[in-house]
């Protein structure tokens, strides 16, 4: 929109300045000389590879400061948001239908019942699973995201933020091993198709089958091994996921991108940060690094060309004044890939470092369909 506004403006000194021309001409020049003049004036332009120039870095010119304007405007809304009333956090009420709630919400309720209490997502995006995941949040804070099946009824849930209630008093924060007294032994593999997948023991999770639903508890290894976030998924939408990895298509690339983001600013927002600004232009770099990674079976911040990531930015014109990249592989949803980024100590201070505005994440699949992950984090 800025940018249109900019050539508009372009356009319409272009007019004043014909303007001018035209009424400097004597009451007897008529339209037909007019044109031929301008049609001359246009060709003689046209051939001057000086003024083709000039034209081209005009153009340039002008969308830096498009760049630059609508940077300027989403700060200042930021700014605005930032210092607007604090968000209060919701009353949670301990559950009485499942052994989990999360905002209140439950696994089986209607998609009505639950917009009636968190209104529009913010977001909606697909995941592994074939169904969206709808993203509720003020401004990242009271963070959940919720998956509806065919029947609009809730399927999968997710938060790492302390929105978690529980009926055996399990709560984001809770350690380890109380989890472990109240949820019993964790699974130690899941079962997809013909083949059994093994959880490593000393992973930052435990997934529990408890009734009619998954559990997956996600850990703090920075902080005590405490609960950081949560994922309740319903037994029929795990076992009708037949294989560990899901097939590549444009939509779930697209989703995973914008869940890791989504997912970086609750967490930013719970550590008392301010959240990042999405952009279009690092993505593509971001995409660029993972789909070579992927091609050319590599996981490493330096390309087989030997360009660093701030090497590859600059390449594509992407000025900054800090930047940092994360990497993941493997993980076969954001939401993993998130998990396991916020318990390498690296990756977390990036996706904590207070001077980063700007973050593109982009996605791509192997073969196997195994997601490669690259976020870029820059300020200007």
């Amino acid at each position: 929109m800025i940018r249109r506004l900019l050539l508009l403006l372009s356009f319409s000194i272009f007019l004043y300045v014909l303007w001018g021309v035209w009424q400097k001409q004597p009451e007897s020049f008529q339209i037909n000389e007019f044109t031929e003049v301008i049609q001359g004036q246009y060709n003689t332009l046209k051939e001057n590879e000086k003024v083709n120039d000039s034209i081209t870095k005009l153009l340039v010119t002008f969308d830096q400061m498009a760049r630059q304007l609508s940077d300027t405007l989403v700060e200042d809304q930021e700014q605005e948001t930032n210092s607007a009333t604090p968000i209060e956090k919701p009353v949670l009420a301990t559950p009485t239908q499942q052994i989990f709630s999360v905002h209140n919400v439950q696994l089986h309720q209607s998609k009505e019942e639950v917009e009636q209490l968190l209104g529009s997502p913010k977001r909606t995006s697909e995941n592994e699973y074939g169904i969206n995941w709808n993203v509720y949040h003020e401004n990242y804070h009271n963070f959940i995201m919720v998956g509806y099946n065919d029947q609009n009824k809730v399927a999968a849930i997710y938060t790492n933020q302390d929105l978690i209630s529980s009926s055996n008093g399990i709560v984001l924060g809770s350690n380890k091993q109380m989890v472990g007294e109240q949820l019993g032994e964790s699974l130690s593999s899941i079962n997809k198709g013909m083949v059994f997948y093994q959880f490593d023991k000393k992973q930052e999770f435990e997934m529990f089958q408890i009734d009619d639903s998954y559990i997956t508890v996600f850990y703090d290894q920075h902080q005590n091994n405490t609960v950081t976030a949560i994922q309740i998924v319903s037994k029929s939408l795990e076992d009708r996921r037949n294989d560990y990895y899901t097939n590549e298509t444009e939509a779930l690339k697209e989703g995973f991108e914008y869940q890791l983001f989504d997912l970086t600013n609750s967490t930013r927002v719970k550590f008392g940060l301010s959240v990042l600004t999405w952009d279009d232009y690092v993505r593509e770099t971001a995409r660029k690094h993972s789909k070579d990674m992927a091609v050319n079976n590599y996981f490493s911040h330096e390309n087989l060309e030997g360009k660093s990531p701030f090497d590859r930015m600059l390449e594509d014109d992407i000025q900054f004044t800090i930047a940092g990249e994360n990497l993941a592989y493997g993980q076969y949803s954001s939401i993993f890939a998130h998990e396991g980024l916020m318990n390498s100590m690296g990756h977390r201070e990036n996706i904590l470092q207070k001077d980063f505005k700007y973050l593109g994440v982009g996605v791509a699949f192997n073969s196997k369909f195994q997601p490669y992950y690259t976020q870029k984090f820059y300020s200007k």
